[in-house]
């Protein structure tokens, strides 16, 4: 889309940055995430809205093109090194990714050995950050979610009672769990019940009858889409229909295959992106998304979209040449990351130096079996 690569860099060039542009730059970027097994809905719409950046851009007529590697990890981390491998193997010259913590927690460990630069769309734990000044996150982390959402849901009034089920064997669960926990009790919110489950749980009816026999009238989801309706399924199963407010593993849950989404109406979750919103950049995203791939994209879609961008524009402000190996490209591009301000389709976005976005979050509600804003 020209008019946000225009914008993009309209703001690198009011910074007064130094760096010459390349009139031609071919620029290689890998992209990693899940695109089989149980999280693929994530590592797919990264995926796409990945693709639909690079070749935006392409076709932008700037001078640019963007080669955009892609490989499967399967949400494990041993295959997601593997991925990272053959990329750089390819001649990545920064990476997308991965999707999910566990994965990039790997990758980035390796990348940082090397000196790639990553800038992940979701990979939301602390732990993806942690002593490596290399990989840098546009989605919010843990601790934000957590926070955030205690906020909305007490500014808002939506419950009086709150049950969490969270996984406690998941950092990113147990995460956002965590701060939730205490912005919730700065606030004086009352938590009812808390109970939790891992990877292996199949039956969430122990945990959902919990936070029924608590009395909870909000029962707040701090997991991924695929548990999160088992817990739906298992609520309607025994009558129980309290408000659900989930986090950004929730979004997807209406494209699991097989799934009733009636069951989701309601549903709220915080998000940097909502589908419905009326700007033209999200109207045309949204369409184009709708087009190729017969869905509303995801909020992880969107933030892999702005990744290809901010990566583009902190190339042009680092002076990346086509021809420039990924260890050289490193140190150049975390320096370019720290005088970035761009907006994109999920908010206006500065970083931190220890790799973490600053963009606000809103809120959404699932009605009629779409996203909207909770305001809408």
């Amino acid at each position: 889309m020209k008019k946000l690569l225009a914008l993009v860099l309209a703001l690198v060039m009011m910074m007064g940055a130094t760096a010459a542009f390349a009139e031609d730059l071919v620029l290689t970027i890998g992209h990693i995430g899940p695109q089989t097994g149980p999280a693929a809905v994530y590592g797919l719409a990264t995926y796409r809205g990945a693709q639909i950046a690079a070749d935006e851009i392409t076709a932008a007529d700037n001078g640019i093109t963007v080669v955009l590697l892609n490989e499967d990890d399967a949400h494990d981390a041993e295959k997601a090194i593997t991925a990272y491998n053959t990329e750089m193997d390819k001649g990545a010259q920064m990476i997308v990714g991965t999707t999910t913590t566990a994965p990039c927690i790997a990758v980035g460990a390796k990348a940082f050995e090397e000196r790639v630069f990553m800038l992940t769309p979701s990979a939301s734990s602390t732990d993806v950050t942690a002593d490596k000044d290399n990989v840098y996150q546009l989605c919010f982390t843990d601790p934000n979610q957590g926070s955030a959402s205690a906020a909305v849901i007490n500014e808002r009034k939506l419950g009086t009672k709150i049950a969490v089920i969270y996984n406690n064997a998941d950092a990113y669960s147990t995460g956002i769990y965590q701060t939730f926990v205490e912005k919730a009790a700065e606030l004086q919110m009352e938590i009812v019940s808390t109970t939790t489950f891992t990877d292996e749980t199949t039956d969430y009816s122990v945990q959902v009858a919990a936070a029924k026999d608590a009395g909870a009238d909000l029962v707040f989801l701090p997991i991924y889409y695929t548990p999160a309706s088992q817990i739906l399924i298992a609520a309607n199963t025994i009558g129980y229909a309290p408000v659900f407010f989930g986090v950004d593993g929730m979004d997807g849950i209406l494209t699991l295959e097989g799934f009733d989404t009636s069951l989701a109406e309601g549903v709220m979750l915080l998000t940097p992106f909502v589908a419905d919103a009326k700007d033209d950049a999200t109207v045309n995203f949204v369409t184009k998304y709708n087009d190729l791939y017969g869905e509303t994209p995801n909020q992880f879609a969107a933030d892999a979209y702005d990744c290809v961008y901010a990566l583009v524009a902190a190339a042009q402000l680092a002076g990346v040449t086509s021809d420039a190996a990924a260890e050289d490209v490193c140190d150049p591009m975390i320096a370019a990351f720290q005088q970035l301000q761009i907006t994109g389709l999920t908010g206006a976005m500065t970083w931190s130096a220890n790799g973490e976005v600053d963009k606000v979050p809103t809120a959404m509600v699932i009605r009629n079996g779409v996203y909207v804003g909770l305001d809408n």
